[in-house]
């Protein structure tokens, strides 16, 4: 009996061409959606063996559902297609089990691929992804402490040290110390706005 899958996409041809696509294939494509809010709804719903999702989509991304179904036990496979060769939404991906991970270039010729080994247990990933991915380019979020996690996602609200201090209740000169160990851990220059440039440019990792 063929897996019940789910597919999700804002982009009205992929969906289409991946729905048609599976149909095709004799895959049971159980239902569809065009943005995260209602995708994460119908997994709830039907509960799938299988989630197909574009990792960005209005609302929730591929990513946000899948941390959703892990903190709500959901037992759906997930796997996100993405145009994007970004080691960090890989590592991010891993952390939370992602079953499978498939650059939409390839998506209609690695689909069958990603399916089959899912049905043997297994996990895929994008080997063309996994050539272009490297531990150097991975950025390692980790080093840094709760406290300080924290406060980089505040100075990417444009918030003033001050009132960082005032919101997490601490003075101003713990927070300048903590800005400090922050710029050395994360290797950036001393001079001025360096953290929130640095905050600003890399805001999708702080989410």
């Amino acid at each position: 009996m063929q897996p019940s899958i789910i597919i999700a996409d804002d982009h009205p041809l992929i969906l289409k061409g991946l729905k048609d696509f599976l149909t095709e294939k004799n895959f049971n494509v159980t239902d569809s959606a065009n943005d995260g809010k209602e995708a994460l709804k119908l997994i709830l719903k039907h509960d799938p063996d299988i989630a197909i999702l574009d990792i960005k989509m209005p609302f929730m991304s591929g990513l946000e559902i899948a941390e959703a179904c892990k903190m709500n036990g959901v037992k759906t496979k997930i796997v996100l297609i993405t145009f994007e060769k970004d080691g960090n939404l890989l590592k991010r991906a891993k952390e939370i089990n992602v079953h499978g991970y498939i650059l939409k270039e390839f998506a209609l010729s690695e689909i069958e691929n990603c399916l089959k080994a899912l049905d043997n247990g297994e996990s895929y990933f994008s080997p063309d992804l996994m050539e272009y991915v490297s531990t150097e380019n991975i950025l390692d979020l980790n080093i840094l402490s709760v406290t300080e996690k924290k406060i980089l996602k505040l100075v990417c609200q444009n918030m003033t040290t001050k009132d960082i201090g005032e919101k997490l209740f601490i003075s101003y000169r713990t927070v300048e110390k903590h800005r400090s160990n922050i710029i050395r851990k994360l290797n950036l220059d001393h001079h001025q706005n360096s953290l929130l440039i640095w905050a600003k440019e890399n805001q999708k990792y702080l989410l």
